[in-house]
């Protein structure tokens, strides 16, 4: 939905909270869904729409006049797409996903190939005159790579970016429409922060994606650059930047200075613990191991009284050292309603997504805003409500804060 704040934005959720693989579970999820938020929330203007597609319904959309089909009920309903997350690649509901979310990485050609249908589709439901922005892994998965397959890793990634912006300089040209793919940081990511998304621009982004384009599309260095930061952007996942323990505005500054423009700020909390002293934090396990489930990675990242920062892979692996972790403070990589920013015994990160809002103007490029809790299903049973409400109270929270 369009907001008539002091710089135009468009207010969505991601769609990859409702479980569907298949193109035939998630127009079920759309329709049964969209109209009725609509209803409550935008009735009398378009409402938007953050499109989250499995590569297995990438196909079954471009089949046949599927794509129409869709394009014709979003108009009828007064929906619109201008986003699009692209980085769970199969299943995200209902069975195990952890690490398995980063694949197929960038490093293999598959990733590619997906991105590039997404890429057609979102060209095809773009509304004239909005840019569209497809979120996607920060590369590949930090864990999975010995320090000297790294540069293998970056290397082959890059290169497939570069054919990315191929297509969507491509698309640009025939149609008008300019589509970003936006890379999204997050904790044990290849990029997982700032200083990580502005190395990879320096150091393998611009010099291997220059001289690419330059080759495939015959074009002067200065071209290519200016297609490379057009189409490759940042996508700020509010919770991730805080699991890093990233103050917004430094961030947001240090990237507009090296020239990374944001696509798309994702809004979501993670849980944040001030710790007690350690004679006091086994009722802290106990309360924290209905958060150890199955699915999802939740990373922790723990903070020390001198700064230091430590990473657990997952809420699993950090919990036996919790009485032993001399941190000060715990951030966990586990979405929480947005709307709270106090549970029981646990803080979330909600002033990091606040203290982004009012730094927007850090980012006058970026019109998208997207509401991504997607842990509905996986809440502690006391958490959980019903899903239409909460999505509603999500987007009132955010309207209410930009106010």
């Amino acid at each position: 939905m369009h907001l008539s704040t002091p710089s135009p934005l468009h207010l969505t959720y991601c769609t990859n909270i409702h479980p569907g693989e298949s193109w035939d579970a998630i127009d079920r999820n759309l329709k049964t869904y969209l109209p009725i938020l609509k209803q409550r929330l935008s009735p009398h203007q378009p409402f938007g729409v953050g499109l989250r597609l499995a590569d297995a319904a990438t196909d079954d959309l471009l089949a046949k006049d599927t794509l129409s089909q869709f394009q014709t009920w979003l108009q009828e309903q007064g929906l619109y797409v201008f986003t699009v997350n692209g980085f769970p690649f199969g299943g995200f509901h209902h069975q195990v996903v952890k690490d398995r979310v980063y694949a197929p990485d960038w490093s293999i050609q598959e990733r590619l190939t997906y991105t590039q249908r997404l890429i057609r589709i979102l060209a095809v439901l773009l509304p004239e005159g909005m840019d569209g922005g497809i979120s996607t892994l920060p590369l590949s998965y930090k864990p999975w790579w010995q320090e000297d397959a790294m540069e293998r890793v970056f290397q082959h990634s890059t290169l497939h970016l570069a054919q990315a912006v191929m297509t969507m300089a491509q698309v640009h040209q025939e149609t008008g429409k300019l589509i970003h793919l936006d890379l999204e940081p997050e904790p044990d990511g290849l990029i997982e922060n700032a200083q990580e998304t502005i190395a990879f621009f320096q150091n393998w982004l611009l010099p291997i994606g220059i001289p690419a384009l330059m080759k495939r599309l015959g074009v002067h260095a200065e071209t290519a650059e200016t297609l490379l930061r057009r189409h490759i952007r940042l996508c700020y996942d509010t919770c991730h930047f805080a699991v890093e323990y990233e103050e917004p505005k430094s961030a947001l500054t240090a990237l507009q200075q090296a020239g990374i423009a944001i696509g798309k700020f994702q809004l979501s909390a993670a849980l944040k613990i001030a710790l007690p002293d350690l004679a006091q934090r086994q009722s802290l396990v106990e309360a924290l191991s209905p958060f150890a489930e199955s699915t999802y990675l939740h990373q922790v990242i723990s903070r020390s009284a001198d700064g230091t920062l430590q990473h657990y892979t997952d809420l699993t692996n950090a919990l036996p050292s919790l009485n032993t972790d001399e941190a000060i403070e715990w951030r966990i990589h586990f979405h929480v309603p947005i709307f709270i920013d106090q549970y029981s015994t646990f803080a979330s990160t909600q002033d990091h997504i606040c203290h982004v809002l009012e730094n927007l103007s850090l980012a006058p490029e970026c019109t998208h805003l997207e509401i991504e809790t997607y842990t509905w299903d996986v809440l502690p049973a006391d958490m959980k409500v019903d899903i239409l409400d909460s999505i509603e109270r999500e987007y009132l929270w955010v309207m209410k804060t930009l106010l």
